[in-house]
């Protein structure tokens, strides 16, 4: 848990900071939207919403299979190390 708000502390954190061009969030905006795209095709019956933070925040634990739920955590927590690293 600590983990995961060193992460998002980091991202929050950055966001504002620096000038940051147009073209530069344009980018960032098209890669969350593409890794977003594949996290869907690799987890078809489930609802992916583009914040992959609300993803797990919202996911509650025990309501599935354990080994559908660990492939379920590890997708989506690293889909969004991936967005909030850039690749």
């Amino acid at each position: 848990m600590s983990v995961r708000r060193r992460v998002f502390g980091r991202r929050r954190a950055g966001a504002g900071s620096g000038g940051g061009s147009g073209a530069g969030e344009r980018e960032s905006a098209e890669f969350a939207q593409r890794v977003c795209s594949e996290l869907a095709l690799d987890l078809p019956d489930e609802d992916v919403a583009e914040d992959l933070d609300d993803c797990l925040d919202m996911y509650e634990m025990g309501s599935k299979p354990r080994c559908e739920e660990v492939e379920y955590l590890r997708l989506v927590s690293d889909a969004r190390d991936r967005i909030a690293h850039g690749g």
